[in-house]
């Protein structure tokens, strides 16, 4: 979404896999830019993946990352082998009988913010899972995220949310590559109905539920070596 923090689990993924992660602009170390956006973050991305020299990639996304990631997907072109949704969605919609989102919930987090970020970070971590993940997010990692992450960054970035989920659907389907849809069980933000809709959009994408949000789960690690696995030794 906003800062690499929110990958918990890179060491254990690093222990098979290569791994390139960043923060967006504005975040840390990472230069502001006029317009932040998920465009920009986008941009960031393929940057980073052009720093690389990867031949092939597989994109991994959670949680509000998924527009980004979408767009980072198709930038990749032929270096996009498979695609890894965490909350998986086709909208970030908050309207109607099957919102991809929670409009109560989103707007609450869009208050805390402005109100007091810290309490805002902490409830934003234990209402996704984090707080359940040994070594994931407890006092020393909130104030982290604090330090990096600017709150006239963090503000507007969820307040585009549901406007920068509009693209996601057409890019996701234009990706010609395997995908991995997970899903966070009884998440409050991301609702039931999104993932269902996601899974009917994209019926060949193998599925999986897991009861914490993917980028902090132990339990998500060997179902995503077990599919880059699949991709690896695929036929061409």
């Amino acid at each position: 979404m906003l800062t690499e923090l929110e990958w918990p689990i890179r060491p254990l993924l690093e222990e098979w896999a290569h791994v390139a992660s960043y923060d967006a602009p504005g975040v840390g170390d990472e230069p502001a830019v006029s317009a932040p956006s998920s465009g920009a973050t986008a941009r960031r991305g393929l940057e980073e993946l052009d720093r690389t020299g990867w031949d092939g990639c597989i994109v991994v996304a959670d949680e509000f990352g998924l527009a980004a990631a979408a767009e980072v997907a198709v930038g990749a072109g032929d270096r996009l082998r498979g695609i890894v949704l965490g909350h998986a969605r086709v909208s970030n919609s908050v309207d109607g009988p099957r919102a991809a989102l929670n409009r109560e919930v989103l707007s609450g987090i869009q208050n805390l913010i402005r109100a007091d970020p810290r309490t805002f970070v902490h409830q934003l971590f234990r209402m996704t899972g984090g707080e359940r993940t040994e070594g994931g997010y407890g006092d020393a990692m909130v104030d982290e995220w604090l330090r990096r992450v600017p709150i006239d960054v963090a503000e507007p970035f969820y307040d585009a949310r549901v406007a920068e989920g509009e693209t996601m659907a057409a890019r996701l389907a234009s990706l010609n590559v395997p995908m991995l849809l997970a899903q966070h069980r009884g998440c409050l933000m991301f609702t039931e109905e999104g993932f269902e809709d996601a899974v009917a959009a994209f019926p060949d994408a193998r599925v999986y539920r897991c009861d914490e949000k993917p980028s902090t789960s132990a339990d998500f690690v060997p179902v995503l070596r077990e599919f880059c696995g699949s991709l690896a030794t695929a036929p061409a």
